[in-house]
């Protein structure tokens, strides 16, 4: 006897799901979890390296298997201490800074709150901590002994922001000076200032010479410099919207070249990649790229003094140290979501030559690492896979858009001990599920509503 064809599509779609649900089991069987642990060591580092997880919380409870911390680890990649911020009621950790006399400047958010405190690594305990009334804060750091140079993000509402850089002063509890993005950039800058809560999203400020501020507004895709005293723009690399300069950038570092160069060295995070860029007669120009298409949202990148850059990959859950021609010659698995890290013995700015100095230039491939990446494309993401597949498509501007959503999201959600594919695989499957339900309903509306109305007519016959 022949089966109805409905009989035969929901056979097939029954075998689909089953395929989807053991591929999911068959990749998730093979994967192994991203650990707190050392990677390729081909040059033991010089002395201890710091670096601020990011962690996971979702309406304020913390995920155990996704902390927010801070951890030290020695010239091999072995742990020497870990500082669990959330167990002492840490949401997020961003910025950590070493300070002269060996302690260190971390910043943490917690309900609603920015704390910023100098921690004794050797005791952990807090010297002090200031407790600052803004929402999200990613960057403070020490400046002139007794000043928190904060950037201030996620401070606006309708049609005004109040998002800003500004000076603390600790002594006489008083905020001296700031500087307010709304006063030199137009509200129609990124998506406007009357569609989101977060426009500028300044990640990172830093003091570059007396009275002059390095500022990184994300949303802005631009890194600029700001005189304390004029509060003029003094210097532009990027414009907001031209992602072939910078993309959603982070933590960016001022370097000089040969003659004073204008240099500078930051994690270009939605390229994927880590950038330089000079300022000659006016203009900037790319000398140096690494890992374009092999980082996964970098969001930190410092020049050491021997010439190597030290790279936090955050959604590749590692921390790696790079020669100027891309090989990784140290590397930290450093779950979860790395933010910043730093060689102690180099002190807040480790301040490495440029690629000028070094007389090189060009864009270089990965290569080494303990998974061994070949290339762009030896370990592709769910999301690269789609942005490459269909860009030069006339879909390629939703899928991409769909890419960057699904990256941003997935990481966050997604069981630690399960693999990034079979992640892709079980969200499939319980999508044609959910499609085959409704389907279901809807065939069989009729019916339903007949049984319904009997069920009904029925009761209240009683």
């Amino acid at each position: 006897m022949d089966l109805p064809r409905r009989w035969l599509l929901r056979a097939f779609l029954a075998v689909v799901i089953l395929g989807l649900l053991v591929t999911t089991s068959g990749l998730t069987l093979a994967y192994e979890p991203t650990n707190l642990r050392a990677g390729t060591i081909d040059q033991p580092a010089n002395g201890t390296t710091v670096v601020s997880m990011q962690g996971f919380h979702f309406q304020g409870e913390a995920d155990p298997k996704k902390p927010a911390r801070l951890v030290a680890v020695g010239p091999r990649g072995s742990v020497e201490w870990v500082y669990n911020g959330s167990a002492r009621g840490a949401s997020w950790f961003y910025d950590v800074d070493p300070l002269p006399n060996g302690n260190l400047l971390a910043v943490n958010t917690a309900r609603g709150k920015t704390f910023v405190y100098e921690l004794n690594p050797d005791t952990g305990e807090r010297v002090w901590t200031e407790v600052l009334p803004i929402t999200d804060t990613h960057d403070v750091d020490l400046i002139n002994g007794e000043e928190l140079l904060v950037a201030n993000l996620r401070n606006s509402s309708g049609a005004e922001s109040d998002e800003r850089i500004y000076i603390y002063n600790r002594t006489t509890d008083r905020v001296t000076w700031e500087w307010e993005f709304a006063n030199h950039y137009p509200p129609s800058t990124d998506v406007g200032v009357s569609n989101t809560e977060d426009w500028s999203h300044v990640n990172d400020v830093d003091k570059i010479a007396p009275g002059e501020f390095l500022v990184s507004p994300r949303n802005f895709d631009q890194v600029i410099a700001v005189n304390r005293s004029t509060k003029n723009i003094t210097m532009r690399l990027g414009a907001d919207g031209d992602h072939t300069v910078l993309d959603e950038q982070h933590n960016p570092t001022y370097l000089e070249g040969p003659d004073g160069t204008p240099t500078i060295l930051v994690a270009d995070s939605e390229n994927d990649r880590v950038v330089e860029y000079a300022r000659e007669n006016g203009s900037w120009e790319r000398v140096w790229t690494v890992g374009e298409g092999q980082l996964n949202w970098p969001r930190d990148a410092d020049r050491l003094p021997n010439g190597n850059t030290l790279i936090v990959d955050t959604l590749g859950q590692r921390v790696i140290e790079v020669t100027p021609r891309g090989e990784i010659v140290w590397e930290l698995f450093a779950p979860w979501a790395p933010y910043d890290a730093e060689r102690l013995a180099y002190g807040d700015e480790a301040g490495g030559p440029t690629m000028q100095d070094l007389g090189i230039s060009g864009s270089y491939e990965l290569t080494g690492g303990a998974e061994k990446r070949a290339g762009p494309g030896a370990d592709r993401s769910f999301p690269t896979w789609l942005t490459l597949t269909f860009r030069e498509t006339p879909v390629g501007g939703p899928v991409t858009e769909f890419a960057e959503r699904w990256e941003g999201i997935s990481q966050w959600i997604k069981p630690v001990w399960m693999a990034p594919w079979g992640f892709v695989t079980l969200v499939g499957a319980g999508l044609l599920a959910l499609l085959w339900g409704l389907g279901e309903l809807l065939y069989n509306r009729h019916r339903l509503r007949s049984g319904l109305s009997r069920a009904i007519g029925g009761s209240s016959g009683r």
